[in-house]
């Protein structure tokens, strides 16, 4: 396929995490939704917060981008289809704009995307210009769209940051502090979006405040090539698979999902705090999530607990990711010290930690296929159960998770990206592997490149097991 689309896009990025890109992103994604414009929005890295809030302003669902992970074909496809629907497509970065390899700007200079920079403003004036330029010309190949100041005091403060500019930079505007859209934080990170009542107040009196600022016009448009697209096999076609969906459980990928409904499976998704049975079902997905916020609901929903036991004890497939192996195991323990017993087919218990206990990319080499993915998360657990893998970080990060394994039931703190291997997911799901594959005539898998990475970057990577 070698189609061509155009789209105006930008990348929102800034000198560090904790900078407002978020709430930026958001701002301007309901700004033009407002405006009766058709939005896209994307997000850098294996987030599930940031794109919960970002499909509430943009009223569309949000995709993961990472060249790494979703690696760069997948990533073309996902901008590209993109390109066909949109009026605008928005990037929000992950961390500094370049921090990590690959980094957000990899990715926008990959894909010429041109960087919105955020800065915070906060207790600064002229140095504003300083920071600018160094985002704008510390690679200069990098395509740059200008700056937008976060948390602005007054209008003045807002001059002084704007005359600061220097070198044609362009100013995009700027985000007051005092408008009461900062978005509520807790340890992985934001807030989910269903929790937060007043969020499209938030979002409106957002796009408001930019509104005010800013310059509405569309940026540039970018040429999104054409991907080479792979149809996905019907390897779970009639199959049924339990979705665990609630306030504990939420952190699933829409492209995950989306695979799994592309080779052939049907999701029924279920509450594990709510529900007194586990749907009609021929395998089991418990994503992560918050299961240490609802860990005594959890425990007393016996019925549920039973289920889960007895799905197991049939031989169907399970896995269980991070949230969703904390409530496989005998217990979990909040920050508090209160303790709750839980689904006890893996024996151990976890506790929550107020520190972070590991976050990195994974890549995982399990009897189906390597697949990757990536890990963050605050608990500890004790377990005397030996894993059948461990998790590889590209980047050398904190955290070489394992993965625990007894029948079909398949447990880690790794968030797999389902769309990095479809023939080992579809292992892992499927009840019957001879009969899943039997029709196959071979079982290629197409796994990211490096391509797309400086020498620097592509060396980094390649030295790694």
């Amino acid at each position: 396929m070698n189609s061509h689309r155009h789209c105006p896009a930008v990348l929102i990025a800034a000198p560090a995490s904790g900078q407002g890109k978020t709430t930026v992103t958001a701002a301007l994604a309901r700004l033009h939704r407002n405006q009766g414009r058709k939005v896209r929005v994307f997000k850098c890295g294996p987030d599930f917060l940031d794109p919960m809030i970002l499909e509430r302003a943009s009223g569309a669902p949000v995709y993961q981008l990472d060249m790494w992970m979703v690696g760069e074909q997948e990533s073309r496809r996902l901008l590209w289809e993109a390109a066909g629907e949109a009026d605008l497509i928005l990037i929000e970065g992950v961390m500094g704009l370049f921090d990590g390899t690959p980094s957000s700007a990899d990715l926008a200079r990959h894909f010429g995307v041109p960087v919105l920079g955020v800065i915070d403003g906060t207790a600064m004036a002229q140095t504003f210009g300083a920071l600018a330029l160094g985002l704008a010309k510390y690679q200069p190949d990098l395509p740059f769209a200008g700056v937008l100041a976060n948390r602005v005091g007054t209008l003045r403060h807002a001059q002084l940051l704007e005359g600061s500019l220097t070198e044609g930079l362009r100013w995009y505007g700027a985000l007051s502090r005092e408008t009461g859209i900062e978005l509520p934080s807790r340890h992985l990170g934001l807030v989910q979006a269903s929790e937060l009542n007043d969020l499209d107040l938030r979002l409106d009196a957002a796009a408001e405040s930019l509104a005010s600022s800013c310059d509405v016009t569309l940026p540039p448009a970018v040429e999104f090539a054409g991907p080479d697209v792979i149809a996905a096999e019907p390897l779970l076609k009639g199959i049924r698979i339990a979705v665990a969906r609630d306030e504990a459980f939420a952190f699933t990928y829409g492209a995950s999902l989306d695979l799994l409904r592309a080779m052939g499976a049907e999701l029924l998704f279920f509450s594990p705090i709510r529900d007194a049975d586990l749907p009609e079902a021929d395998s089991l997905y418990l994503p992560g999530g918050y299961p240490e916020l609802h860990h005594v609901a959890l425990s007393q929903n016996t019925s549920m607990l039973d289920a889960i036991r007895a799905h197991h004890a049939a031989g169907k497939p399970l896995l269980a990711e991070c949230g969703g192996m904390l409530y496989l195991l005998d217990s979990l323990t909040d920050v508090e010290g209160t303790r709750a017993e839980l689904v006890g087919l893996l024996k151990g218990d976890a506790v929550m930690q107020k520190r972070l206990a590991a976050l990195a990319l994974q890549a995982v080499e399990l009897p189906e296929g390597s697949l990757r993915g990536h890990t963050y998360h605050h608990s500890l657990t004790s377990t005397e159960l030996e894993p059948i893998a461990r998790g590889l970080s590209p980047n050398g990060g904190r955290g070489a998770e394992a993965v625990y394994r007894e029948g079909r039931m398949t447990a880690s703190y790794v968030h797999f990206y389902f769309p990095s291997n479809p023939t080992a997911v579809a292992a892992l799901f499927a009840p019957d592997l001879d009969a899943a594959f039997a029709s196959r005539p071979n079982r290629r898998t197409v796994a990211p490149t490096m391509d797309h990475l400086t020498p620097v970057g592509a060396s980094l990577l390649a030295k790694r097991p």
